[in-house]
């Protein structure tokens, strides 16, 4: 058929037949065989994460996370044999409010840490997630730009998806594996205040909270502290930068001493012109010193293992609970009860709990 185009009425165009174009996709490509991956044993992930290999160290990190019984097999396994090369780093938990720069911070610190005490760094983030894609919306790797290219540096992002206590003990897991794999320093770093900080404060030696001048989050989180940082502290909002220490440095006061002994410090600085960052991380080596030389270091993380401890219990017992077949078909009927206003709470309950323990006399 004729283009419209090469008609009378338009002498000035003229439309060529086109060629046919090869396909875009290689026409060989599905008679290739294809190779399938190899997959790694226990003692392979063991071998490969000793050796500070980091690709064999992010599947683990992978098999750690994933919620399939047979990779959680496999996972418990490799972190067992990893225990005896695991438990000599610095673990440091950094939380602070939406905002107060605590990506830009890590980066800051990471490269000051790693150039003034050498060794190698792990930084661990819990991340909130997308309802779309269960997948980390924060991107804290491409906000760390130099310490994301920096050859001893590992960064793993972890997506909360909707349940912040089963990550919480996933990054302690990989905790273990950095640790094995000769990472020496640890940064875990929060989705921002309230659970998250309760839950990293639990697998940390040193709490650092990041805070910022006015953000009428003053007291939130300062009692797990271990050391208060003011960020942004340059140009014309220092002078409110050194306000804002005073006050958290008499807010300090209303609570209970710390267990350690230790009376937390209120520094300032500025992450985005590195001022500051020596002070903040000298301050964090002199608590580890103290900490270790009056004993507290040993019991706290003596402290934390037991607490993980009956954490792993009650996350097990709740997915037991819930994954019981016959729990699974009373539950509805029994909320609806509830809701119609024909049972209590309670009652459902204890209806539902002696259910599931008569199941397991069976």
């Amino acid at each position: 058929m004729e283009h419209p185009e090469n008609n009378e009425a338009y002498k000035g165009l003229v439309v060529n037949a086109g060629i046919e174009q090869p396909s875009s996709v290689n026409p060989y490509l599905n008679n290739r065989p294809r190779r399938k991956k190899r997959e790694l044993s226990v003692s392979d992930y063991v071998e490969g994460i000793v050796k500070g290999d980091v690709t064999v160290l992010s599947q683990a990190v992978t098999l750690v996370e994933s919620v399939k019984p047979e990779h959680q097999a496999v996972a418990q396994e490799v972190i067992e044999k990893c225990l005896p090369y695991s438990g000599n780093s610095v673990r440091v938990g950094i939380s602070g409010v939406p905002g107060a720069g605590k990506s830009t911070s890590i980066d800051v610190f990471g490269l000051h840490v790693l150039e003034e005490h050498g060794g190698k760094l792990a930084v661990l983030a819990i991340d909130p997630s997308s309802e779309r894609s269960k997948g980390s919306i924060l991107g804290d790797k491409t906000r760390m730009e130099k310490l994301s290219v920096h050859p001893k540096s590992f960064i793993r992002p972890s997506p909360s998806a909707g349940s912040l206590g089963g990550v919480a003990r996933k990054t302690r897991e990989t905790i273990v594996l950095c640790e094995a794999a000769g990472f020496d320093k640890i940064f875990v770093e929060t989705v921002g205040v309230g659970q998250s900080e309760t839950a990293v404060h639990s697998m940390v030696d040193f709490f650092l909270l990041i805070q910022l001048a006015g953000t009428g989050d003053e007291l939130q989180g300062m009692e797990m502290a271990d050391g208060i940082v003011i960020n942004k502290a340059d140009g014309d909002n220092l002078e409110r930068a050194r306000l804002a220490a005073t006050q958290f440095r008499n807010a300090l006061h209303l609570f209970p001493a710390p267990e350690s002994g230790w009376t937390p410090q209120v520094l300032t600085y500025s992450g985005f012109y590195n001022l500051g960052v020596k002070e903040v991380w000298d301050m964090v080596y002199k608590y580890i010193d103290f900490v270790k030389d009056n004993g507290y270091f040993e019991y706290r993380r003596n402290e934390q293992s037991k607490y993980w401890m009956y954490e792993t219990i009650n996350e097990q017992l709740r997915d037991s609970f819930y994954h019981n077949p016959q729990i699974e078909a009373m539950l509805t009927g029994k909320e609806k009860q509830v809701l119609q206003g024909n049972l209590t709470s309670f009652v459902a309950a204890k209806n539902l709990l002696d259910t599931y323990f008569a199941e397991l006399k069976k």
